[in-house]
């Protein structure tokens, strides 16, 4: 393994010099940074070309200047990266990036991760339910999402999601008509997922429709949209839920031992809301959230490590997710807590339409800080995840049921082993492999930026910095953005190659 691992490692090493090589000439060779100025009337424009000639070294060509760039790019091996400088901005390059990547990593990795877990999920419920309601429904939804320009669903968004929910917040009230409407499209939606013959689709359609409704009634009449809350009970009501639809995926109901291990985490997890509450009012940082996270990992491991000493497995996962849930809703429910006050702040405009964080915000608190950067993420990772998420679906849907066809799987279901397990332990794994290239490039491309999206939403990320190299002509600049997004396409191709070889044991690597 160490020696294929070496040998793709070169060969990837030759990949990266080829093509940066290529695309560094091209764009030499393609125009003429100095074109405006050449064009230009001022009576010193001799002097200012012959000046940028030599800073930039214009006057060696192409060929050789490739290698005097690539000399400067190799000082990330001893700490001193020197990208050059940008033609446009006169500043260095590393500069820019500085500021990029960490905006371009905040916007898109929310949502490749989401539409990776949201879409592989619903992928093998519509393969699992094939040719059921649910399942042409999921069909319709991502061929419709596949099809949309992501520059008008994010058009969309800003008109309806933020323009039109700000201003319903200045009067939150729901009226029946709409309550109707808003109860109706999710009932529908899990009724759908619970399935079954026409009486019971109905049944699980008017409780749910029952519960939404008195859900946005209750909301609406005590101004819970201005003042949202979820309080302990409802962190409890909630961690117990999902324990129990964790347990019932990957261990089954009748699995006492997981299920009390997820119940048990769930139950530590409420009994710390209100010391993280007292903790996190005042001194909360990243390092405190970093620590109550591993907290809750470790404890929630250990949980189900000590529930059972047969097949720790399972229980453990459901241990571990569970606790991870209740956690992820208490630091939710602290974030609620400040949205009153920042919507004093944004003057009865909280959801954001444009650029990374509000330059105007007259806050220092922690959480006050960080709603505000959420509520910037909230439509170009919603634009985002909805474009990618069709995708994945498709994906998915189609790997899993090309696998569930498959001998071994019969077998498996002929010894009598359950569903759950024959999706979960056989299916599954070997339904990823497909899936593993497609994921480890969509990861790649986080930091090669969304041009589009970026542009819509105002946001300066490594997408926006290519177009305006591109525009400008900025080669030093065009090359910084490539060179990355070169390396990390050639270490996802390796990462998914290695990853083959865990996901599927009887695949090896010979010499």
């Amino acid at each position: 393994m160490l020696t294929y691992v070496a040998r793709r490692i070169a060969i990837a090493l030759l990949i990266l010099f080829g093509s940066t090589f290529l695309s560094y000439n091209l764009a030499a060779y393609s125009g003429d940074p100095l074109q405006a100025i050449r064009e230009s009337t001022d009576p010193k424009k001799e002097s200012i070309i012959a000046e940028l000639t030599k800073t930039y070294q214009l006057d060696v060509p192409p060929p050789a200047r490739y290698f005097l760039w690539l000399k400067g790019i190799l000082g990330v091996l001893i700490g001193k990266p020197d990208f050059g400088i940008s033609v446009s901005t006169r500043i260095p390059v590393i500069d820019s990036l500085a500021l990029a990547i960490p905006a371009t990593i905040r916007l898109v990795t929310a949502a490749t991760i989401l539409a990776i877990v949201v879409g592989i999920t619903f992928g093998i419920i519509s393969s699992i339910r094939q040719y059921s309601r649910l399942d042409y429904s999921l069909t319709f939804l991502a061929f419709v999402l596949f099809s949309l320009p992501i520059f008008w669903v994010a058009v969309l968004l800003k008109e309806y999601m933020a323009i039109g929910f700000n201003d319903f917040l200045a009067k939150p009230q729901i009226d029946l008509i709409w309550n109707v409407l808003m109860s109706f499209l999710p009932g529908l939606i899990i009724a759908g997922f619970i399935g079954g013959n026409r009486k019971r689709f109905l049944i699980s359609w008017a409780a749910s429709f029952a519960a939404f409704f008195v859900l946005f009634f209750f909301a609406s009449a005590t101004g819970w949209f201005r003042d949202p809350s979820i309080g302990i009970v409802g962190v409890a009501i909630i961690g117990v839920s999902t324990s129990l639809g964790l347990c019932h995926i990957f261990a089954g109901l009748q699995n006492k031992k997981a299920l009390y291990a997820g119940l048990t985490s769930v139950a530590v997890g409420v009994g710390v809301y209100f010391p993280f509450n007292m903790i996190a009012n005042g001194s909360a940082n990243y390092m405190m959230i970093v620590g109550f996270a591993i907290l809750v990992l470790v404890v929630s491991y250990f949980i189900g490590y000590f529930f059972t000493s047969i097949d720790r497995g399972p229980v453990i996962t459901v241990s571990m997710l569970s606790a991870v849930f209740v956690a992820l809703f208490t630091v939710l429910d602290r974030f609620m807590k400040s949205w009153k006050e920042y919507y004093v702040l944004t003057d009865g405009r909280p959801i954001q339409t444009m650029s990374a964080y509000n330059i105007t915000l007259k806050s220092n608190d922690f959480w006050i800080v960080n709603l505000d950067i959420i509520t910037h993420l909230i439509l170009p990772t919603t634009a985002l995840t909805l474009i990618s998420f069709a995708g994945y679906l498709r994906y998915s849907r189609a790997s899993v049921l090309e696998v569930l066809n498959m001998d071994y799987v019969r077998t498996a279901r002929a010894k009598g082993i359950p569903e759950r397990e024959v999706i979960l332990r056989h299916a599954l794994r070997n339904a990823m492999i497909p899936l593993t290239t497609l994921i480890a490039f969509d990861i790649a491309g986080i930091v090669g930026g969304a041009i589009i999206t970026e542009n819509v939403f105002g946001w300066r990320g490594m997408g926006s910095l290519a177009a305006e190299a591109i525009g400008a002509q900025d080669l030093n600049l065009l090359m910084a953005t490539f060179s990355i997004s070169a390396f990390l396409a050639v270490m996802a191709t390796l990462a998914a190659d290695v990853f083959y070889t865990i996901l599927d044991p009887r695949i090896r690597i010979r010499g």
